[in-house]
């Protein structure tokens, strides 16, 4: 979700090589808009709802559901808050916003004509999505009483634990680990987003010379590969990551 569309279609197409989609209703309204690579869906661009002037842009993670109600139901039987009550969003299919117990927020999606990004782990495409949180072992009881999610824990050395959500093709779902020490106050546990990237360095730069900054500059992973976390010229934060050569 960006501040001005226009202006975050034309960040990431440059940085990405994406096509920006526009998508209109029934009356000609701009309404939202996709990123295509090759013909296919890479992410998705809206604005901000009224209330959130000001803000940075963000982007956010969605959780594939067969029943966005039902999970809602799971949400707060766990412990967590309800955003945005399950909507219907045309025939694409429906949505509903979450907070888990320590508040990082994450979207659901119950797909109906839109299934959501149709390629990943290719380069300049989406890999891997992480939660950031300040309570790893009740995230952890959370996001199984409502995905049935299980984890595999991982020995990091100095950087302590790293918990794999087990499942999926790419090596895991997804992962959470603990806020790191020098995270401000004022920043919530988040959920974050990282893109498959050929050459970390070089799109680090490539952010600065389009108006955005490097917030970590890019750091070796021991066995994964080379990381940076990003923002996009309208406070978006997301993160890249060249493999490691195999």
């Amino acid at each position: 979700m960006s501040p001005d569309t226009d202006a975050s279609g034309a960040f990431y197409s440059k940085l990405f090589g994406w096509d920006v989609e526009a998508l209109f209703d029934d009356q000609g309204n701009k309404i939202y808009a996709q990123f295509r690579l090759g013909g296919k869906i890479v992410a998705g661009l809206g604005g901000q709802p009224p209330g959130m002037e000001g803000m940075p842009a963000i982007w956010n993670t969605y959780i594939a559901v067969d029943d966005c109600s039902a999970a809602a139901e799971r949400v707060a039987a766990a412990g967590g808050s309800v955003f945005m009550a399950p909507m219907q969003v045309m025939q694409a299919g429906h949505m509903a916003v979450f907070a888990d117990t320590t508040g990082a927020a994450f979207s659901v999606w119950q797909a109906g004509d839109h299934f959501g990004s149709e390629v990943a782990n290719d380069p300049n495409t989406w890999s891997w999505n992480e939660l950031m949180s300040s309570d790893v072992e009740a995230a952890k009881a959370f996001y199984s009483a409502v995905f049935g999610w299980t984890y595999e824990d991982q020995d990091m050395g100095d950087a302590g634990t790293y918990t794999v959500i087990a499942g999926g093709d790419n090596g895991g779902l997804g992962g959470i680990m603990s806020r790191m020490p020098d995270m401000p106050v004022e920043v919530p546990d988040n959920w974050s987003v990282y893109f498959t990237v050929q050459d970390a360095a070089a799109v680090a730069a490539m952010v600065g010379e389009l108006g955005g900054h490097a917030a970590v500059p890019p750091f070796p992973i021991p066995g994964v590969g080379t990381c940076a976390v990003l923002a996009d010229p309208h406070g978006g934060i997301f993160s890249v990551l060249e493999p490691a050569a195999q």
